[in-house]
């Protein structure tokens, strides 16, 4: 039985006061869930956000897939194991149309994280356009397939995969619960093709594009969706307790 896990993603949110102040007000509730939680901060409040954190899993947003070197505003996985950060957040649509990701740097993040013992959370997803020309199974497919290039089975099944249409994160638009769990299961028949049934049944599918506390329910009974990848209703206390409860 895979166990849902619901991040939420504050992206460039939250200052280490603001940090600190709700994680006072979350993480001791956040006890005996059925469920994993956890949020993913800035890089300057992850070592905060491990002292608050007892019960909420602290997500990395991003890394650099070198162990060190020339490379001005990086954070490599070493620094990030360093704080005891256990999971990261790779090839988002944010960092991919913004600054520069491609399927390869994802795929090279995911081997250097996997290397380290870590938990890559491998994003995917499709533009308005590819959804409009139906061209989302060709989309996702062909970043899942890239994204897992030469990844060991048993590297394989602690991966987890979070399906964002593009077209949904931010705008207020949310696929249905049908078209994400179509989405979902064809991500989860492709890392069959591409392992075995064991490990498409036992890798996690979250979802994410306008994920609030009156549609999560509903996202979440699907058979192919293993949580979600929150954005801004993760952002309050509130609000994110009521996602997680």
């Amino acid at each position: 039985m895979r166990k849902s896990i619901i991040i939420g993603n504050w992206k460039m949110h939250k200052t280490t006061s603001e940090t600190i102040e709700f994680l006072k007000q979350v993480d001791d509730v956040c006890t005996n869930l059925e469920l994993e939680a956890g949020v993913a901060v800035p890089y300057v409040n992850l070592a905060v956000a491990k002292q608050y954190a007892k019960n909420l899993i602290v997500v990395a947003q991003n890394c650099h897939y070198e162990d060190f070197g020339a490379f001005t505003g990086e954070i490599s996985v070493d620094m990030l194991q360093d704080l005891k950060i256990t999971h990261v957040i790779i090839g988002h649509s944010e960092r991919r149309e913004m600054f520069n990701e491609t399927n390869e740097t994802v795929n090279l993040k995911a081997k250097k994280l996997l290397a380290k013992g870590m938990v890559p959370v491998i994003c995917c997803g499709e533009t308005l356009y590819q959804y409009e020309n139906n061209e989302t199974q060709k989309v996702v497919e062909n970043q899942i397939e890239k994204a897992f290039q030469g990844i060991t089975l048993e590297d394989a099944k602690t991966v987890i995969i979070a399906y964002e249409p593009i077209w949904a994160i931010g705008t207020g638009k949310t696929a249905t619960a049908e078209i994400a769990q179509k989405v979902c299961a064809i991500i989860r028949n492709k890392i069959a093709n591409l392992y075995d049934n064991v490990v498409a049944n036992t890798i996690r599918i979250q979802y994410g594009g306008s994920v609030k506390p009156d549609n999560i329910k509903e996202l979440l009974s699907q058979p192919d969706i293993d949580g979600a990848l929150v954005g801004g209703a993760s952002l309050e206390p509130q609000t994110f307790l009521g996602l997680v409860k």
